[in-house]
Protein backbone atom coordinates (compact mmCIF):
# COMPACT_ATOMS: atom_id res chain seq x y z
CA UNK A 1 0.00 0.00 0.00
CA UNK A 2 1.33 3.30 -0.75
CA UNK A 3 0.55 5.68 2.03
CA UNK A 4 -0.01 9.10 1.61
CA UNK A 5 2.70 10.71 3.13
CA UNK A 6 4.71 9.26 0.60
CA UNK A 7 3.04 10.79 -2.18
CA UNK A 8 4.97 13.02 -5.10
CA UNK A 9 3.54 15.34 -7.39
CA UNK A 10 3.11 12.82 -10.74
CA UNK A 11 2.47 9.84 -8.69
CA UNK A 12 -0.32 7.19 -10.10
CA UNK A 13 -2.31 6.25 -7.27
CA UNK A 14 -4.04 2.33 -7.33
CA UNK A 15 -5.09 1.58 -4.04
CA UNK A 16 -7.81 1.46 -1.11
CA UNK A 17 -8.90 4.57 0.92
CA UNK A 18 -11.38 5.29 4.00
CA UNK A 19 -13.36 8.05 1.97
CA UNK A 20 -12.90 10.80 5.31
CA UNK A 21 -15.65 13.29 3.80
CA UNK A 22 -17.46 13.34 0.52
CA UNK A 23 -19.05 16.61 -0.33
CA UNK A 24 -20.68 17.09 -4.30
CA UNK A 25 -20.50 20.81 -5.72
CA UNK A 26 -20.76 22.56 -8.98
CA UNK A 27 -18.10 24.34 -11.30
CA UNK A 28 -18.29 28.30 -12.17
CA UNK A 29 -19.52 26.65 -15.62
CA UNK A 30 -22.54 24.77 -14.09
CA UNK A 31 -20.72 20.76 -14.29
CA UNK A 32 -20.80 18.69 -11.18
CA UNK A 33 -18.03 17.19 -9.35
CA UNK A 34 -17.12 16.05 -5.84
CA UNK A 35 -14.76 16.92 -2.97
CA UNK A 36 -13.66 14.48 -1.15
CA UNK A 37 -10.85 13.41 1.26
CA UNK A 38 -8.86 10.19 1.28
CA UNK A 39 -7.61 8.92 4.55
CA UNK A 40 -5.12 6.68 6.07
CA UNK A 41 -2.95 6.24 8.75
CA UNK A 42 -0.59 8.34 7.66
CA UNK A 43 -2.96 11.37 7.17
CA UNK A 44 -5.18 12.41 4.40
CA UNK A 45 -5.43 14.23 1.17
CA UNK A 46 -7.52 16.50 -0.95
CA UNK A 47 -9.42 14.77 -3.95
CA UNK A 48 -11.50 15.40 -6.95
CA UNK A 49 -14.01 13.77 -8.61
CA UNK A 50 -14.48 15.98 -11.68
CA UNK A 51 -16.68 13.36 -13.67
CA UNK A 52 -19.03 11.72 -10.83
CA UNK A 53 -21.10 10.07 -13.37
CA UNK A 54 -19.04 8.01 -15.12
CA UNK A 55 -19.87 4.71 -15.14
CA UNK A 56 -16.45 4.04 -13.62
CA UNK A 57 -17.60 5.96 -10.16
CA UNK A 58 -19.42 3.46 -7.96
CA UNK A 59 -21.44 5.39 -5.83
CA UNK A 60 -20.08 5.73 -2.08
CA UNK A 61 -20.23 8.34 0.55
CA UNK A 62 -18.51 9.28 3.59
CA UNK A 63 -16.84 6.61 6.21
CA UNK A 64 -17.07 4.09 3.67
CA UNK A 65 -14.16 1.83 2.18
CA UNK A 66 -12.84 2.64 -1.18
CA UNK A 67 -10.20 1.87 -4.26
CA UNK A 68 -9.08 4.77 -5.67
CA UNK A 69 -7.65 5.22 -9.41
CA UNK A 70 -5.95 8.77 -10.45
CA UNK A 71 -3.33 10.66 -10.37
CA UNK A 72 -1.51 12.88 -7.87
CA UNK A 73 -1.35 16.92 -8.94
CA UNK A 74 -0.46 19.79 -7.05
CA UNK A 75 -2.85 22.80 -6.38
CA UNK A 76 -1.66 26.27 -4.53
CA UNK A 77 1.46 24.59 -3.03
CA UNK A 78 -0.88 21.65 -1.92
CA UNK A 79 -0.73 17.56 -2.72
CA UNK A 80 -4.21 16.51 -4.08
CA UNK A 81 -5.59 13.32 -6.26
CA UNK A 82 -7.35 13.70 -9.65
CA UNK A 83 -10.03 10.54 -9.22
CA UNK A 84 -10.52 8.50 -12.60
CA UNK A 85 -12.25 5.49 -11.48
CA UNK A 86 -13.32 4.30 -7.58
CA UNK A 87 -14.66 1.31 -6.47
CA UNK A 88 -16.79 0.83 -3.38
CA UNK A 89 -14.73 -1.97 -1.31
CA UNK A 90 -16.51 -4.51 0.79
CA UNK A 91 -15.96 -6.08 4.51
CA UNK A 92 -12.62 -8.24 4.39
CA UNK A 93 -10.87 -6.10 1.58
CA UNK A 94 -9.47 -3.58 4.18
CA UNK A 95 -7.35 -3.79 7.60
CA UNK A 96 -9.25 -0.88 9.26
CA UNK A 97 -6.14 0.05 11.86
CA UNK A 98 -4.43 0.84 8.24
CA UNK A 99 -6.89 3.96 7.89
CA UNK A 100 -6.28 5.93 11.21
CA UNK A 101 -3.73 8.39 11.70
CA UNK A 102 -2.06 7.96 14.72
CA UNK A 103 0.81 9.74 16.42
CA UNK A 104 4.48 9.95 15.37
CA UNK A 105 4.70 8.93 19.20
CA UNK A 106 4.48 6.23 21.41
CA UNK A 107 0.58 6.56 23.06
CA UNK A 108 1.81 4.20 25.96
CA UNK A 109 5.23 6.32 26.33
CA UNK A 110 3.43 9.70 26.03
CA UNK A 111 0.80 8.12 28.58
CA UNK A 112 3.44 7.42 31.27
CA UNK A 113 5.41 10.42 30.83
CA UNK A 114 1.93 12.45 32.03
CA UNK A 115 1.54 10.14 34.68
CA UNK A 116 5.29 10.98 35.91
CA UNK A 117 4.03 14.58 36.06
CA UNK A 118 0.96 14.09 37.86
CA UNK A 119 3.01 12.13 40.20
CA UNK A 120 4.91 14.45 41.05
CA UNK A 121 2.51 17.53 41.82
CA UNK A 122 3.05 17.91 45.39
CA UNK A 123 -0.98 19.34 46.57
CA UNK A 124 -3.11 16.82 47.43
CA UNK A 125 -6.24 18.09 46.44
CA UNK A 126 -4.69 18.29 42.91
CA UNK A 127 -3.22 15.29 42.77
CA UNK A 128 -6.40 13.71 43.41
CA UNK A 129 -8.51 15.10 41.12
CA UNK A 130 -5.92 13.80 38.33
CA UNK A 131 -5.77 10.46 39.59
CA UNK A 132 -9.45 10.63 39.55
CA UNK A 133 -9.13 11.34 35.69
CA UNK A 134 -6.25 10.03 34.72
CA UNK A 135 -6.14 6.56 36.83
CA UNK A 136 -8.89 5.86 38.33
CA UNK A 137 -11.72 6.77 35.58
CA UNK A 138 -11.02 4.02 32.83
CA UNK A 139 -13.16 5.11 30.48
CA UNK A 140 -11.89 8.59 30.32
CA UNK A 141 -8.61 7.53 29.95
CA UNK A 142 -9.05 5.22 26.80
CA UNK A 143 -10.79 8.18 24.99
CA UNK A 144 -8.51 10.76 26.38
CA UNK A 145 -5.65 8.36 24.66
CA UNK A 146 -7.93 7.57 21.71
CA UNK A 147 -9.07 11.55 20.53
CA UNK A 148 -7.84 13.83 18.30
CA UNK A 149 -7.08 17.61 19.74
CA UNK A 150 -8.87 19.23 16.67
CA UNK A 151 -10.88 17.96 13.46
CA UNK A 152 -8.45 19.37 10.91
CA UNK A 153 -6.30 22.12 12.37
CA UNK A 154 -3.36 20.26 14.53
CA UNK A 155 -3.13 17.11 16.35
CA UNK A 156 -5.38 15.63 14.16
CA UNK A 157 -4.46 12.32 14.52
CA UNK A 158 -5.25 9.57 17.31
CA UNK A 159 -3.01 10.32 20.09
CA UNK A 160 -3.30 13.91 19.13
CA UNK A 161 -4.95 14.97 21.97
CA UNK A 162 -2.11 13.56 24.39
CA UNK A 163 0.76 14.64 22.29
CA UNK A 164 -0.36 17.92 22.73
CA UNK A 165 -1.05 17.99 26.17
CA UNK A 166 1.85 16.79 27.12
CA UNK A 167 3.57 18.89 24.94
CA UNK A 168 1.64 22.11 26.70
CA UNK A 169 3.00 20.54 30.18
CA UNK A 170 6.73 19.71 29.53
CA UNK A 171 6.28 23.94 28.34
CA UNK A 172 4.15 25.08 31.57
CA UNK A 173 7.00 23.13 33.49
CA UNK A 174 9.78 24.89 31.45
CA UNK A 175 7.68 27.97 32.40
CA UNK A 176 7.71 27.60 36.20
CA UNK A 177 11.26 26.96 36.36
CA UNK A 178 12.39 30.57 35.00
CA UNK A 179 9.60 31.88 36.77
CA UNK A 180 9.38 31.85 40.59
CA UNK A 181 6.38 33.65 40.45
CA UNK A 182 4.06 30.57 38.67
CA UNK A 183 2.10 27.88 40.91
CA UNK A 184 3.85 24.82 40.08
CA UNK A 185 1.03 22.31 40.95
CA UNK A 186 -1.90 24.89 39.77
CA UNK A 187 -0.35 25.26 36.56
CA UNK A 188 0.87 21.47 35.51
CA UNK A 189 -2.81 20.79 36.54
CA UNK A 190 -4.71 23.17 34.67
CA UNK A 191 -2.49 22.52 31.53
CA UNK A 192 -3.12 18.71 32.27
CA UNK A 193 -6.99 19.23 31.78
CA UNK A 194 -7.19 21.78 29.96
CA UNK A 195 -8.46 20.61 27.19
CA UNK A 196 -9.95 17.43 28.37
CA UNK A 197 -13.69 18.71 26.63
CA UNK A 198 -12.27 17.08 23.59
CA UNK A 199 -13.06 13.81 24.54
CA UNK A 200 -16.64 14.65 24.69
CA UNK A 201 -16.50 17.43 22.24
CA UNK A 202 -15.25 14.89 18.90
CA UNK A 203 -16.03 11.99 18.27
CA UNK A 204 -13.21 9.05 18.14
CA UNK A 205 -12.05 7.74 14.63
CA UNK A 206 -12.76 7.03 11.93
CA UNK A 207 -15.78 10.29 12.32
CA UNK A 208 -13.23 12.47 14.29
CA UNK A 209 -16.39 15.11 14.07
CA UNK A 210 -18.15 17.35 16.41
CA UNK A 211 -20.99 16.19 18.53
CA UNK A 212 -23.26 17.73 20.12
CA UNK A 213 -22.10 18.48 22.87
CA UNK A 214 -19.42 19.97 20.88
CA UNK A 215 -21.55 22.17 18.93
CA UNK A 216 -23.80 23.35 21.23
CA UNK A 217 -21.16 24.44 24.65
CA UNK A 218 -17.06 23.14 23.17
CA UNK A 219 -14.49 21.44 24.95
CA UNK A 220 -13.35 25.03 26.96
CA UNK A 221 -16.92 24.67 28.72
CA UNK A 222 -17.31 20.77 28.84
CA UNK A 223 -13.47 21.00 29.99
CA UNK A 224 -14.52 23.06 33.21
CA UNK A 225 -17.70 21.73 33.63
CA UNK A 226 -15.52 17.41 34.23
CA UNK A 227 -13.25 19.53 36.11
CA UNK A 228 -16.15 20.97 38.28
CA UNK A 229 -17.60 17.49 38.71
CA UNK A 230 -14.92 15.67 39.91
CA UNK A 231 -13.74 18.44 42.47
CA UNK A 232 -17.31 18.27 43.93
CA UNK A 233 -16.71 14.08 44.84
CA UNK A 234 -13.27 15.40 46.94
CA UNK A 235 -14.36 16.53 50.36
CA UNK A 236 -13.06 19.78 51.61
CA UNK A 237 -11.03 20.99 48.56
CA UNK A 238 -10.49 24.52 48.40
CA UNK A 239 -12.91 26.67 46.74
CA UNK A 240 -9.97 29.36 45.84
CA UNK A 241 -7.88 26.84 44.11
CA UNK A 242 -11.05 25.26 42.42
CA UNK A 243 -12.09 28.40 40.99
CA UNK A 244 -8.40 28.87 40.27
CA UNK A 245 -7.78 25.71 37.86
CA UNK A 246 -11.64 26.77 36.13
CA UNK A 247 -10.12 29.81 35.57
CA UNK A 248 -6.81 28.45 33.74
CA UNK A 249 -9.27 26.05 31.75
CA UNK A 250 -11.87 29.19 30.61
CA UNK A 251 -9.27 31.31 29.74
CA UNK A 252 -6.90 29.52 28.03
CA UNK A 253 -7.45 30.82 24.12
CA UNK A 254 -6.59 34.03 26.18
CA UNK A 255 -8.82 36.29 23.89
CA UNK A 256 -12.68 36.26 23.92
CA UNK A 257 -12.57 36.08 19.97
CA UNK A 258 -10.56 32.76 20.45
CA UNK A 259 -13.28 31.20 22.14
CA UNK A 260 -12.39 31.98 25.73
CA UNK A 261 -15.26 32.57 27.94
CA UNK A 262 -12.68 34.71 30.24
CA UNK A 263 -9.12 36.52 29.47
CA UNK A 264 -6.45 35.56 31.97
CA UNK A 265 -6.37 37.07 35.06
CA UNK A 266 -4.00 35.13 37.11
CA UNK A 267 -0.22 34.42 35.62
CA UNK A 268 -1.29 30.49 35.65
CA UNK A 269 -4.14 31.30 32.93
CA UNK A 270 -1.07 33.17 30.74
CA UNK A 271 1.07 30.76 30.90
CA UNK A 272 -1.01 28.51 30.01
CA UNK A 273 -2.09 29.95 26.99
CA UNK A 274 1.31 31.14 25.80
CA UNK A 275 1.73 27.17 25.73
CA UNK A 276 -1.08 26.10 24.63
CA UNK A 277 -0.51 28.70 21.19
CA UNK A 278 2.85 28.06 21.46
CA UNK A 279 2.40 24.13 21.17
CA UNK A 280 -0.98 24.53 18.45
CA UNK A 281 0.83 27.20 15.86
CA UNK A 282 3.65 25.22 15.67
CA UNK A 283 2.43 22.11 15.46
CA UNK A 284 0.49 23.33 12.61
CA UNK A 285 3.13 24.74 11.05
CA UNK A 286 5.15 21.50 10.81
CA UNK A 287 1.69 19.74 9.74
CA UNK A 288 1.65 22.33 7.05
CA UNK A 289 5.31 21.47 5.70
CA UNK A 290 4.79 17.82 6.34
CA UNK A 291 1.71 18.45 3.41
CA UNK A 292 3.32 20.24 0.46
CA UNK A 293 6.33 19.69 -1.47
CA UNK A 294 6.73 22.85 -2.56
CA UNK A 295 9.75 25.03 -1.41
CA UNK A 296 8.81 28.62 -2.25
CA UNK A 297 6.10 30.81 -0.74
CA UNK A 298 3.23 29.42 -0.26
CA UNK A 299 0.99 31.97 -0.58
CA UNK A 300 -1.22 33.43 2.50
CA UNK A 301 -2.01 31.58 4.68
CA UNK A 302 -5.14 32.75 6.71
CA UNK A 303 -4.21 30.25 9.96
CA UNK A 304 -0.87 32.33 10.42
CA UNK A 305 -2.27 35.65 8.50
CA UNK A 306 0.95 35.47 6.44
CA UNK A 307 2.23 34.78 3.31
CA UNK A 308 4.54 31.61 4.48
CA UNK A 309 7.57 29.61 2.72
CA UNK A 310 7.75 25.96 2.19
CA UNK A 311 10.87 24.39 3.72
CA UNK A 312 11.80 21.29 3.10
CA UNK A 313 11.28 18.35 6.16
CA UNK A 314 13.92 15.82 7.20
Amino acid sequence: MKYIKDYKEGDRVFDIYLCKHKQSAVTKNGKPYDNVILQDKTGTVDAKVWDPNNAGIDDFDTLDYIEVYGDVTSFQGALQVNVKRIRKCREGEYNPADYLPVSKFPIEDMMQELLGYINSIENTYLKKLLQMLFVEDEAFVEAFKKSSAAKTVHHGFVGGLLQHTLAVTRLCDYYCSQYPILKRDLLLSAAICHDIGKTKELSLFPENDYTDDGQFLGHIVIGSEMVGEKIREIPRFPQMLANELKHCILAHHGELEFGSPKKPAIAEAMALNFADNTDAKLQTFTELMESTTETGWLGFNRLFESNVIGTKME
